[in-house]
Parts: C-alpha cells; sequence; structure tokens
C-alpha cells in the first residue's frame, strides 16, 4: 500500500532521532557539529543496509489521481478538511500545551544548553524521570531553527498517518473491509488526536508506533520477511520509549509475533544491530537513569505526585474505568464544569468518593468546559457511536446470514488473543495508574481497543443505516466545533467577540469565563513575558525559583541566547551565587512554604529589582512574580 514507505520513513526518522539525542549525549556533543556528524554517519550505514531494510523504492506508479479521487468521497474530505484545520491552526499559533512547556521543551532546552541529557536540579520532577521520545525529535529541530513553530510537525504527521495504518490493522484483525473503511477516517477525529496533532502534547503520536508494531508483526505472518519483524520491533520500542504508560501495550504485540521469532535467526548480524537500536529507542535508557538517580527506582515513581502510583489496585480499575467512562461522554460543551468541579465529590456516593480520594491524585473529578489538548479523550461523538453500534450489531448479527468470516493472515486462535490482549493491557494501566486523565494518557490504547468491537458480522449492516450516518455526521459537526473552538488554537475570533459580548453584557458570568480562558490561553506560550522584560538584557544565565508547575520557558525566549538554571527556595545562598546574579522568583511558590518575601530576601542576602504579576494557570489565577539580585 502507498502509505507503507511513509510509515516505514517514519519510523526511521524516529529512531534515528532518539539514537542521535543518547549518542551524542554521551560524549557531550548534543549540538549541530554533532548531529551533522551524526545524520552523515547513519546515513550511510543506511544506504548501506538499504536492501536487508526493504528500503529499495520499488517501480514507481501513477496514483496522484487515485488519491485526489479518494478525498472527494464524504469521509475521506471531512477528514481532509478537518487536517487543514489543525495544520493551519498549528502554523497560526505557537505551542501552547502546559505540560509540553513546562517539562518538555523546558528539559530539552537544558540538554542542548549543557550539551548532553544532564539530571537537572529542580522541583520539576518531570523534567528528569520521564521518557524522552518526544524530545529526541524535539531537539534537532529546536536546535536547528532555534524556534518551537514547527514542533507541531511532530503529532501533525503522525495524524496523517493514521487512516491507512487503521485499516490495514483492522483488517487483519478480523474487521469487514467496508467497516475498516469507515473507522480509518473516524477514528482520527477523537478529539485528542484532533486536538493534539497541532501542538506539542506527547499522548496521541505514539498511536503510529503501536498500530505499526502490529502492522509489521501481522505483515511478517505472510512474508515471513525478517525486515518486517525489525520494523515491528523498532515501532514496539518507539512505542515505550514516548511514554512508559504504554508498556502494558506490548502484551497484544508479544503475543502476536512470539511464534515469529525464529526468523530472526536468517539475518543474525542484522537483527542484533536491530536489536541494539529498539533498546536505544525504548523506555530502557531512561529506566537505566532513573535507577541510577533514584536508588533503583526505574519508573521513576518515588518522586512522582502523591496517588499517581496506584496503592489499591481494585480500585484503580473500577475508579479509572469511570474517569474514562465520564471525560469521554461529558459533552464537547459543558457550561456546568466549574459547578460540578466543586460539587462532584459530594454529588458522588461515599463508597465511590472515598476510595478514589485515598487512591488517585488530587482532581481526579475535574471536568473542563471544552476540550483541551492537554484533557481530552476520545471524545463525546465517536464514544456515543460506538455505545449505539456495538450493541446494535450484536442484535442484528444474530440474524445475519452474512456471518462467514473475513480471511485472516494469522491464525484465528492467535488472532483472538491479540483482539483480546489490548483490553487486559489496559486493565493493567487502571491497576497500577492514579492520574487524572487517564482518558488522555491511553490515547494509544484506543486504536488496539476498537477491532474488538468491530469484528461483529452486525457491523456491516449497522454501517448501511441510516441513522448510524447521521450519528456520524453529527460526530463529525461536533468535531469541527471542538477544533475550531479549541481554547489552544481557536479558530476563530474569540477575544474580540467575546470581548464586545462582555461589554453589553457585563454580568453574565460564563461571558467572562469564556473570556477569561481564551486570554490565558492565547498567552500560555510566553506566559512570563512581563517578568523577561524587567531583567537586564546582557545576562546570559539567570536563575529560576518555582514550583513543580510553573514554567520557565519565557526566561529562554528567544531560545539560544540565555540559560536559565532551576534552585529551590531551601538552597544555599552560597550555591545559588556561584551560578547566577539575577534570580526570578514565583510567589505562589512562596505562599505554599508559607515564607514571607522579605524573611526570605533577608536570609538569602538578595535584594529586590522588580515585582510583577502574571497568570500561568486558570486555577492559580493571578500571582506575583519577583526579579531579585544576589549582592557579590
Amino acid at each position: 500500500m502507498s502509505f507503507l514507505p511513509l510509515v516505514r520513513l517514519w519510523l526511521w526518522i524516529s529512531v534515528l532521532a532518539s539514537v542521535a539525542g543518547w549518542t551524542l549525549s554521551a560524549p557531550g556533543q548534543l549540538n549541530r557539529p554533532g548531529y551533522a556528524v551524526f545524520f552523515a554517519a547513519f546515513a550511510a550505514v543506511v544506504f548501506i543496509c538499504r536492501k536487508e531494510l526493504e528500503l529499495v523504492p520499488g517501480k514507481k506508479k501513477s496514483r496522484g489521481k487515485k488519491f485526489l479521487c479518494r478525498f472527494r468521497r464524504p469521509l475521506p474530505f471531512c477528514f481532509a478538511v478537518l487536517a487543514f484545520l489543525v495544520f493551519l491552526g498549528g502554523v497560526l499559533y505557537p505551542p501552547s500545551n502546559y505540560t509540553g512547556l513546562n517539562y518538555r521543551l523546558a528539559r530539552v532546552l537544558q540538554w542542548l544548553a549543557h550539551g548532553q541529557w544532564c539530571w537537572i536540579h529542580t522541583p520539576n520532577f518531570r523534567m528528569n524521570d520521564r521518557a524522552c521520545g518526544i524530545e529526541w525529535l524535539t531537539a534537532p529541530l529546536l536546535l536547528f531553527t532555534k524556534s518551537d513553530r514547527t514542533l507541531f510537525l511532530i503529532n501533525f504527521i503522525p495524524f496523517l498517518l493514521l487512516p491507512g495504518l487503521v485499516f490495514s490493522v483492522f483488517r487483519r484483525l478480523g474487521v469487514r473491509a467496508r467497516v475498516a473503511w469507515y473507522w480509518m477516517w473516524l477514528l482520527p477525529t477523537g478529539y485528542n488526536f484532533l486536538l493534539q496533532s497541532g501542538g506539542i502534547a506527547n499522548d496521541t503520536f505514539p498511536a503510529v508506533y503501536a498500530l505499526a508494531a502490529l502492522d509489521f508483526g501481522c505483515r511478517a505472518w505472510v512474508s515471513r520477511r525478517p525486515a518486517d519483524l525489525w520494523h515491528s520491533l523498532l515501532a514496539a520500542a518507539l512505542l515505550t520509549g514516548a511514554k512508559a504508560s504504554n508498556l502494558p501495550l506490548l502484551l497484544p504485540w508479544a503475543i502476536l509475533i512470539f511464534a515469529l521469532l525464529p526468523i530472526l535467526r536468517r539475518q543474525p548480524v542484522m537483527t542484533v544491530l536491530v536489536i541494539f537500536l529498539a533498546a536505544l529507542v525504548s523506555f530502557l535508557p531512561t529506566a537505566i537513569l532513573n535507577m541510577h538517580h533514584l536508588m533503583g527506582d526505574w519508573s521513576g515513581l518515588s518522586i512522582e505526585r502523591t496517588g499517581m502510583n496506584m496503592k489499591n489496585p481494585l480500585v484503580g480499575v473500577w475508579g479509572n474505568a469511570l474517569l474514562l467512562v465520564l471525560n469521554n461522554f461529558v459533552p464537547p460543551l459543558f457550561p456546568l464544569a466549574g459547578w460540578w468541579n466543586q460539587h462532584a465529590l459530594s454529588l458522588l456516593p461515599h463508597f465511590l468518593a472515598a476510595p478514589m480520594v485515598a487512591n488517585f491524585e488530587p482532581g481526579f473529578q475535574t471536568l473542563p468546559e471544552l476540550p483541551t489538548e492537554d484533557w481530552a479523550g476520545f471524545g463525546f461523538g465517536l464514544s456515543l457511536l460506538l455505545l449505539v453500534s456495538v450493541p446494535a450489531s450484536l442484535l442484528m448479527g444474530r440474524s445475519s446470514k452474512q456471518n462467514s468470516r473475513p480471511s485472516l493472515p494469522i491464525p484465528a486462535k492467535l488472532c483472538r488473543w491479540v483482539l483480546i490482549a489490548p483490553w487486559f493491557a489496559l486493565l493493567a494501566f487502571g491497576m497500577k495508574s492514579g492520574m487524572v486523565t487517564p482518558q488522555r494518557l491511553i490515547a494509544p490504547y484506543y486504536p488496539l481497543l476498537l477491532p474488538l468491537l468491530l469484528t461483529g458480522a452486525g457491523q456491516l449492516q449497522i454501517i448501511r443505516r441510516r441513522w448510524w450516518r447521521m450519528l456520524v455526521g453529527g460526530g463529525l459537526v461536533l468535531a469541527l466545533v471542538v477544533l475550531v473552538l479549541s481554547p489552544d488554537r481557536p479558530l476563530w475570533p474569540a477575544k474580540t467577540i467575546l470581548s464586545e459580548i462582555r461589554a453589553r453584557h457585563p454580568d453574565q458570568r460564563l461571558i467572562a469565563r469564556a473570556l477569561q480562558v481564551y486570554t490565558i490561553y492565547s498567552g500560555r506560550s510566553d506566559p512570563l513575558a512581563g517578568v523577561r522584560a524587567l531583567l537586564p538584557p546582557d545576562i546570559k544565565v539567570v536563575g529560576f525559583i518555582g514550583t513543580e508547575d510553573d514554567t520557565d520557558i519565557s526566561l529562554w525566549r528567544p531560545f539560544g541566547e540565555r540559560r536559565v538554571e532551576h534552585f529551590l527556595l531551601t538552597d544555599p545562598p552560597e550555591q545559588i551565587r556561584q551560578h547566577v546574579q539575577y534570580v526570578v522568583l514565583g510567589g505562589f511558590n512562596l505562599k505554599n512554604h508559607d515564607m514571607i518575601l522579605d524573611a526570605w530576601l533577608q536570609s538569602s542576602g538578595a535584594e529586590l529589582v522588580a515585582t510583577t504579576n502574571a497568570t500561568l494557570k486558570v486555577t492559580e489565577g493571578l500571582q506575583p512574580w519577583y526579579v531579585v539580585r544576589f549582592k557579590p
């Protein structure tokens, strides 16, 4: 299929980025000359091994007209329109994903400033113990462009690969071709895929790795070629290298390829090389470094927030199931979110609320007014479609005369286990995770969970029903509305319109709240711009003392001209003075530690230079920020 070379190319780009990051970090050469030498050497190796890896292009066929004709049909056309709007949003707006700015982009800037991966002295633990997949893709783009405006492509390119991979995997796992064709266009319209494909979040882009691991594994059952298994292995490794929460998804992949492992003996040298590359791009390097810095804790959970590591696995199973249902079925426009977030714990029965409070992160009951890329899951539209379609197809399947199963490239019993295994993987995730946004974190799970629900013969009848197609149309309209209204990258003049309405109706709380949200989101890419303006323009290193959730991204701008060093409030003044003269201090951090500014200044031997206010998060509101100077 025409999409397959593009998938292979993306896999090798991902492998190249991760291998380059770890390899150049070892000698401290994470810089432009280092990348240039590495890219040249890697390109030479790939060129030499191109035949073994099946990277030699075949005969080119003219498929341009066929490709364009495909998008004349309603579903592909709708996907193309949504993809164009996603691209437009990515071009028009700088990245604003808060966790991306808070630790992923920030840690890359630290690594580039130090010339290597390093364990960073900071209260922001996520800058140290998390997987590095998207960061290694980010590093060369940030290094060579000195801009974050192209980083959305790391999510957008995999988004474009989703339809072909979804169709291929679904068909190979027993979903009827017509049903797979519909869902290849519908699945990418899940709110999490749509919203994250234009930003720098790291939840949805590994879905391509999950699908590719199974796709190449299924192909290997037919071709019996080591190259297919190699690509499957690399995709599985990249899946874990993107996020540790994807580790359970290795279960269906392992079941699929286990019987094929003897094929790898045909070319042992290449197999050893691929296994080495897979180890480098997986979560393994991060796990080893975590063990070194955290006294044997490979996962990093020992320094994470309370509640992230589930205490009671049974509560984790039903609690995560409840959160997944609640967050995926919340309406895309939910003006009652504020009221719900304040009263949810009192509304829930005590036998549900008490165990969840004791086992989950604080704020697990929170629902958003609008889907955002750092909160959205599969979404209301597709969740409702599945809720209606699955039981209806089961009823129709019983009376269907077309009960013949499609031919499978893998043994039927094996296929059954591969279909069931992602649900066991989700069960394992629920037993372990107490994080507040499971609907977002399990993004790579969704494409592998669906085939079991769509394999029935009744699905073939369902997709022909007018009411089903009306539900599809309604879901696509909602997806469009979510994409256009998204506070991350609004495709309408939100602040202008809301300001005019607010002036006419000053008593409308919902309008005031909406204007506040859009205003804060519009500045999230550079939230401390006012603080940066207070710094002397010639200083090359500035200190930063904030909470684990405060972002220092504004102090790095323009990229490549200044370095930011993190410190703790409890650090000795002599230690801070050795590295920096000026420090940016967060007032919210002082408040959390029950400290007064004057007392801290006196004990530190520092003087206040300037004060301003800034809002980093809607929930925290306007907070004071101070620029202080340490006396020589």
